[in-house]
């Protein structure tokens, strides 16, 4: 479950990186180490948000909003860039959205009374994560525009780019299935957009897996929502997101 960069690198997560020194030893002694496989839900819409979880080297959390049919259409995306809970909001406030692990992994969570507190401690790490809910935001704002505008290739390609980038693998757990109802669209026209993809050499199928093989290619199949996403990043939090990276 943990990538071997994450033994070299005591942190993992850009967001808690971009601490200033002094912040980082208010938040440090409160966070704790947790691990997670694919699958965990972190919280479901109306349940009391008692933790935030910032995830670590390669794991990915999804945000979902549950359809009344039962369908869960995902609306953000979150990796080793961010954060996931109540990273601004006044106490326990009630979830809106599921928040389930896509990508298992290692974590660091805080209790949100602690954070709470620390906040209360630091008006720097207060602005640094008020910061932070606004790229969140754009997120979703622009996860709306695509899902509106942009065909279901482009969108596609979109998700595996941003699913790679922010966890720094080319192999991704995912099966055909799960993406299709997180982009909410038929199952079938996915098949054929990933056969379509394979085909263009960009990724290749694996038993319940996806991997991309042509990072660039895919960025070029890609429509422009995940780089507006990360330049928003780069002007709000300079250094934040890992754009490019990938291994």
């Amino acid at each position: 479950m943990e990538n071997p960069r994450e033994r070299s690198d005591p942190i993992g997560n850009n967001l808690l990186r971009a601490l200033r020194a002094d912040d980082w030893q208010i938040l440090q002694p409160r966070l704790e180490q947790w691990l997670a496989p694919a699958g965990t839900l972190l919280h479901e819409p109306g349940d009391a948000v008692r933790y935030a979880y910032f995830p670590r080297g390669s794991a990915l959390v999804s945000y979902r909003v549950v359809l009344r049919d039962g369908r869960a259409i995902e609306t953000a995306l979150i990796g080793r860039e961010g954060a996931v809970g109540g990273i601004v909001s006044q106490g326990r406030l009630p979830a809106y959205a599921r928040a389930e692990v896509q990508l298992g992994g290692s974590f660091f969570r805080i209790d949100l009374n602690h954070l709470e507190e620390a906040k209360e401690r630091s008006l720097t790490l207060r602005h640094l994560f008020a910061r932070y809910a606004d790229c969140l935001m754009a997120q979703v704002f622009q996860s709306v525009a695509c899902s509106a505008a942009h065909s279901i290739e482009q969108r596609t390609a979109r998700w595996l780019l941003a699913a790679t980038e922010r966890t720094g693998a080319e192999n991704l757990t995912v099966t055909q299935e799960q993406l299709a109802t997180m982009l909410g669209v038929g199952r079938s026209y996915l098949s054929r957009v990933i056969h379509e993809l394979r085909h263009r050499g960009v990724i290749e199928t694996r038993r319940s897996r996806l991997a991309v093989r042509n990072p660039e290619g895919l960025r070029s199949l890609a429509c422009e929502c995940n780089k507006a996403v990360s330049r928003h990043f780069n002007d709000v939090l300079e250094g934040v997101y890992p754009a490019g990276k990938t291994g």
